[in-house]
């Protein structure tokens, strides 16, 4: 083994829903580093099949952080991974690491999913490097590579497993969680009623496939001029975290004051939920509210998630907060409009309108800007793969470890010129 990988001690906090962390743990151990876990709740236990190297963490949420610096130092940690870098004990840890010059690995869902996930050091998302960086800065790193680039694919993803995994996950810390007394969960809903909500999703699934079906032919069949708008899920870190609006509300009531003022008589609004929207929030009243408040009765139209791309192929726009579908429609040349931080929000590509100007007369994205950003993406920070299905997995874990392992992140990598070659998905049609 590798001296430099031997001497690497690897801290795992909390993973995506199912056995993904639990693999990518094994694979660290083949490449000679150790690896230990830390598990708040009985639905992280059930996922890591090593108990030796499980530790449960069972006191007050207020306490985490004296523990944290604690488990640092007992076991020597030079390298933090965790999903997603803001809910409260990562973001806590992420900032104890810092301290202790721990080197931080954040996964997240794919900027350009589906069929990539994100892996970055330090931060993702409004944390991100790309948020510092610009197209030019990306064009002089791309000067060597030379990529052939896959379509957009034409649905989100392995949701079905994402689905069935956080049913499992949630019913674990709903009926065995007899440990972890002391555990509170991230979002606002308690563990019960998000357990029943995944149900709920599971359960409806063929009649919301049938409704989302025909709500979204009548869109593409009504021959009227649309504008697209993307919703977020209303726990989502990104909405919350990096966007102007508290509530999903208070955005839909901005887009909807800005169509009704900008947009031609004859265009309509259709509002696309995200493909995971679980009830939580109610969304069709809230929309019918404000279509009859801004006089709009007719040309608003909902849908319950699906695939996006049947809907952007007719579209005029879209507009969100900082969704990453909004990849989806810069790829296809369309006008975006974004209001909150996001690693796509470049002046080369993302309108600078007022909304009202935007729905009126939208400017288009530099395509070309958009490409080579794109480019730069798909070389450094977006891995082949998906968490939650197996064969997502084994693709995805042919390049993870050797991007962890690797001595610089992936994109001082690419701009140094010390990038691994990377080995692109392509769609089989």
């Amino acid at each position: 083994m590798a001296p430099d990988t031997a001497s690497r001690r690897f801290l795992f906090l909390q993973g995506p829903h199912g056995p993904f962390f639990n693999r990518l743990g094994r694979m660290l151990r083949a490449a000679g580093a150790q690896v230990w876990r830390v598990g708040f709740n009985r639905g992280d236990a059930v996922f890591w099949r090593d108990r030796a190297s499980y530790i449960p963490y069972t006191g007050a949420p207020e306490n985490w952080g004296a523990t944290c610096a604690e488990l640092f130092t007992h076991y020597g940690i030079t390298d933090l991974a965790l999903y997603g870098d803001m809910r409260p004990i990562h973001a806590q840890a992420i900032a104890l690491a810092r301290e202790h010059g721990i080197t931080i690995h954040v996964f997240e869902e794919g900027y350009l999913r589906p069929y990539w996930v994100t892996y970055e050091r330090d931060g993702a998302n409004g944390n991100s490097r790309l948020m510092t960086m610009s197209v030019e800065d990306m064009r002089r790193a791309l000067e060597k590579c030379d990529l052939e680039f896959p379509d957009p694919p034409a649905h989100w993803g392995d949701m079905r497993h994402h689905i069935f995994y956080g049913a499992i996950y949630h019913f674990c810390v709903m009926a065995l969680n007899k440990g972890y007394r002391q555990f509170k969960p991230h979002r606002d809903l308690t563990v019960a009623q998000e357990f029943r909500l995944y149900l709920k999703r599971l359960w409806a699934m063929p009649l919301t496939s049938l409704e989302r079906r025909v709500a979204s032919w009548r869109i593409r069949n009504g021959g009227f001029p649309y504008h697209l708008v993307l919703l977020q899920l209303a726990h989502d870190s990104s909405f919350r975290a990096h966007g102007p609006f508290e509530t999903q509300e208070q955005f839909l009531q901005t887009v909807f004051e800005g169509f009704a003022r900008g947009a031609p008589r004859h265009h309509h609004l259709v509002i696309k939920a995200h493909p995971l929207e679980d009830g939580r929030q109610p969304l069709r009243a809230t929309i019918r509210r404000l279509t009859q408040d801004h006089g709009l009765t007719g040309r608003v139209h909902f849908v319950r998630g699906g695939k996006l791309a049947l809907l952007l192929n007719h579209a005029r726009s879209a507009v969100t907060v900082n969704s990453t579908a909004a990849q989806q429609v810069l790829w296809r040349g369309m006008p975006l409009k974004a209001f909150g931080r996001a690693v796509f929000d470049k002046p080369e590509f993302v309108s600078t309108q007022p909304l009202e100007q935007f729905f009126k007369r939208p400017s288009r994205p530099d395509a070309r800007a958009y490409r080579r950003y794109r480019h730069f993406l798909l070389e450094t920070s977006q891995v082949p793969g998906g968490y939650y299905s197996l064969r997502g997995r084994r693709q995805l874990m042919r390049h993870v470890v050797d991007l962890m392992l690797a001595p610089h992140d992936p994109y001082t990598a690419l701009i140094t010129g010390d990038a691994a070659p990377r080995q692109q998905l392509r769609m089989v049609r």
